[in-house]
Formats: C-alpha cells, sequence, structure tokens
C-alpha cells in the first residue's frame, strides 16, 4: 500500500505540471485578432477605447490590427483566405463587393434594434451615414451647390476626393455620382473632378488630414462629420453641404469569419460593440449607430439630414462594381 502511494505521488507530482501547462494554453487562447480600417484603429478612432473597455469586462485580449482603408482590408482577407489571422472584420461597407460565405451567419443580442440587419447575412451593420462634401465656412468662397459645379473653374484645386479602387468612402462617392448622374455623365464628372480636384487620396482619412490642415476647403466626407468638430474642437466651422442631386447612404458592417476557432469570444466582442460600444462608434466614428436605442449627444444636431435620399430602401447591387472601378480608372487615370 506505502509502494502504491508513494508510485500515485509521483505520478501526481508529474502530471500537475501538465495540467497547469493545459490551464494556462487555454487561458491564453482567451485572445482575438480584429482587422478594421485605419480611421477605426487611429488614436482618434473609437477603436482603441473599445478594445480597452472589452478586454477590462472580459478578460479577452483583443490585437487590433488597422488597413489604411476597407478595400485594402478586405482584399487582405481575401488574400490570406483559409489562413486569415482574423476573427473579426469591421467596416465592409454596403458599396463593396463581398463574398458573404467567408462570414458566419449568426444573432447579435440587440438584433432587433439594428438597423438594416438581414439574418441571413454574416455582415452585421454597426453604423451607418450618408456621403456628403463637407466646407469650410472661413473659405473666401461661395459653396457649390450640386457636384456638377464641383466642376467649375472657381473650384480649380479647391476640392479632395478619394480613390475608389482603395477606400470604402471613395467607393461611395463613385455610386454617389453613378447612381445622381447615370454611367456617362458620371465618368465625365470624374474626369473633369480629375484635373479640378487638388488630389485624389488614397483613404479618408489621409483626405480629411488634408481639409482640416487647411489644404483644401472641400472634402468628401459625411454628413456627420461636422459633429465631430462640434463635440471635440469646439467650432462650427465645418459644415456638410446639400446638394441638388440628392445624397447616397451607406451602411457598415462587421463580420466573424468562418475560418475563427474562436467564434464564441468573436460573438461576444460584436455584441459589446453592438451596445455598450454604440456610444462610442457615435462620437468617435462620428457615424449614426445601427443599434436604434442608442442615445445621441445633442451635437448630432450638426448632422445634415439631406431631404434626397437616393438609395433609401434600396439595397446596393455590388455586382457591377468592379466593372464602375474599370471605367472610373479609365476615365480618371491617365
Amino acid at each position: 500500500m506505502k509502494k502504491s502511494f508513494i508510485i500515485l505521488s509521483l505520478f501526481a507530482l508529474l502530471l500537475f505540471p501538465v495540467l497547469a501547462q493545459s490551464v494556462a494554453e487555454k487561458a491564453q487562447t482567451k485572445e482575438i485578432t480584429v482587422y478594421a480600417y485605419d480611421s477605426f484603429t487611429s488614436d482618434w478612432g473609437p477603436g482603441q477605447a473599445l478594445v480597452e473597455a472589452f478586454e477590462a469586462k472580459t478578460g479577452t485580449k483583443v490585437n487590433l490590427i488597422g488597413y489604411p482603408g476597407a478595400v485594402e482590408m478586405l482584399s487582405q482577407v481575401e488574400f490570406e483566405g483559409k489562413n486569415c489571422k482574423a476573427d473579426v472584420v469591421i467596416g465592409i461597407s454596403d458599396t463593396m463587393a463581398c463574398d458573404e460565405s467567408m462570414f458566419t451567419v449568426w444573432q447579435p443580442d440587440c438584433y432587433e434594434n439594428l438597423e438594416g440587419y438581414n439574418p441571413e447575412s454574416g455582415l452585421i451593420p454597426f453604423d451607418y451615414g450618408i456621403f456628403a462634401f463637407v466646407f469650410n465656412s472661413r473659405a473666401n468662397m461661395i459653396a457649390p451647390k450640386s457636384l456638377e459645379d464641383l466642376t467649375g473653374e472657381g473650384f480649380k484645386n479647391m476640392v479632395i476626393l478619394i480613390d475608389p479602387r482603395t477606400s470604402s468612402v471613395g467607393l461611395g462617392c463613385l455610386m454617389w455620382t453613378i447612381e445622381a448622374m447615370g454611367e456617362e455623365k458620371a465618368m465625365q464628372w470624374w474626369q473633369a473632378m480629375a484635373e479640378n480636384a487638388l488630389t485624389v487620396s488614397s483613404s479618408w482619412s489621409n483626405a480629411y488630414g488634408l481639409f482640416t490642415e487647411g489644404e483644401a476647403p472641400l472634402v468628401l466626407s459625411y454628413t456627420t462629420s461636422p459633429v465631430y468638430h462640434a463635440m471635440w474642437d469646439g467650432h462650427n466651422d465645418f459644415v456638410a453641404l446639400e446638394f441638388s442631386e440628392g445624397h447616397y447612404m451607406t451602411t457598415e458592417y462587421m463580420g466573424i469569419l468562418e475560418t475563427s476557432t474562436k467564434k464564441d469570444l468573436a460573438k461576444e466582442f460584436c455584441n459589446f460593440i453592438l451596445t455598450e460600444g454604440q456610444s462610442k462608434i457615435a462620437t468617435d466614428n462620428t457615424m449614426f449607430p445601427a443599434n436604434r436605442t442608442t442615445v445621441l449627444p445633442e451635437a448630432f444636431e450638426w448632422a445634415l439630414m439631406p431631404e434626397k435620399i437616393l438609395n433609401e430602401n434600396v439595397k446596393t447591387d455590388t455586382s457591377q462594381i468592379d466593372r464602375y472601378i474599370d471605367l472610373w480608372t479609365k476615365a480618371v487615370v491617365k
């Protein structure tokens, strides 16, 4: 008996480090990786604060990785394929052609309150916005009243545009012009703007940075952009302009990749973004939150609500995106 007890004790001593290592390894697996566009992950975006709050609440570590634009982010996911490091992808817009089979279909806890939620899709809306040109009202010039006005000589080098090949915002503007003018006139507009604009930036953050630095008085952005400056800069010099052709609405989504081995943790993170995180999305991403129960700050009174929304209640046809990009490239790139 004594001999057996000694053997069992030795076995337990040998087994203890193995069990301890197994427990430690399980603890270490409480970690997810999230891909997002740069304005989400930047110091002034909502990403870092949301990650810190989620980590403090759940103990789950979040590796937040930023890309220059949503289009580049999605391209990286597609390039990595089955070996994609991400569990969650944030920032896919409804103007981007996307293989939705890459994403897990699931039901968020607050699904009944989500604007634009589709139970058959793995892409979950987390915010939405309306494209507009933002104008520095201190500029010594009369503000344009239409897309067509921007092509005039008086706006030479006064406008900052964004490349639709690399940015979802640039792509949104391309869809906006096509919806407003038709394909042929839209390409003529872009061709004229390629000559008239100060630059065609690769991303929204680069474009908006040039605008706030005073490089040009007009930039492609959202109707909600002035809200940010009212909240954080204490001024209302920047205003979103209402154009006669109407405006284009866009929804941004997040999704859990089918290749993720940590779907439960990923769902927990997404549910956090859709509930507790929505106020931060509204203020720091400066977009309308998808969760209709979110209480907005008074500064959102500065958000323009255009009378005419061109694609309201109309699902964007992304099957033509590649062709539109090709037409744009031929019209703009010399």
